[in-house]
């Protein structure tokens, strides 16, 4: 069976604990939609040798993850964002983006004890898929990520998946989710497969070193 193909293109944000399974979770839901996974942490790991996390770091890894999002929406491509969405301003932003695009917003909220985030944080194996580019941090960090976060509001239509299920589980909690909103259509007649062209993600070639051989990006 073809991957479903939403009936608008979607902006999938993720908000939850470090640990609590968000790549994971983005990891195989692009398997199952026709999604792009819009990674975080990887794309700052492609773009900085030696990652800091510092603020201007931050600044430069969000304003991407930002700009790639847009284009995808624009083109009609849906998109899985797979950070932690941690504020409230973060998120109306990010919706607005979405807005502006025709695209429709689903926030998702994957919900873990903090013992058990921090446990599999500490844990972390850079051998594993999905702990390969994660941050490391220690008790004190993620405390201090964990105080930081604002968390969503009943306004802001967010579907809760437990960060312990299977990926079955929580398919199927997505699955009804976005068959409730009629942002999908399962009816097997219904087309499955979306080919979208090319997505110019190199907006100004002059601004910076660019290999022009990469400079588009296909999705199959």
């Amino acid at each position: 069976m073809g991957k479903i193909l939403p009936s608008k293109p979607l902006l999938v944000l993720l908000y939850g604990f470090p640990g609590s399974g968000k790549t994971f979770f983005a990891r195989q839901l692009c398997e199952q939609l026709v999604a792009v996974h819009v990674h975080g942490d990887r794309m700052r790991n492609e773009l900085f040798e030696n990652p800091t996390y510092n603020k201007d770091e931050n600044h430069v890894v969000t304003s991407l993850m930002n700009y790639m999002t847009g284009e995808f929406l624009s083109a009609g491509v849906s998109v899985v964002y797979d950070t932690s969405v941690m504020r409230a301003a973060q998120r109306r932003a990010l919706r607005n983006m979405a807005t502006k695009t025709g695209a429709e917003t689903v926030l998702v909220w994957l919900q873990i004890d903090t013992e058990s985030a921090f446990g599999r944080t500490s844990r972390r194996d850079r051998r594993k898929v999905d702990d390969k580019y994660a941050q490391p941090l220690d008790r004190a960090a993620f405390d201090s990520v964990s105080r930081g976060m604002q968390n969503p509001e009943m306004t802001e239509r967010y579907l809760v998946v437990s960060g312990k299920h299977v990926f079955s589980t929580q398919k199927s909690a997505m699955i009804r989710h976005l068959l409730d909103r009629k942002l999908i259509n399962l009816d097997p007649n219904a087309h499955q497969i979306g080919k979208p062209g090319l997505v110019n993600l190199v907006p100004n070639p002059s601004a910076g070193r660019v290999d022009l051989s990469r400079r588009n990006i296909i999705i199959r």
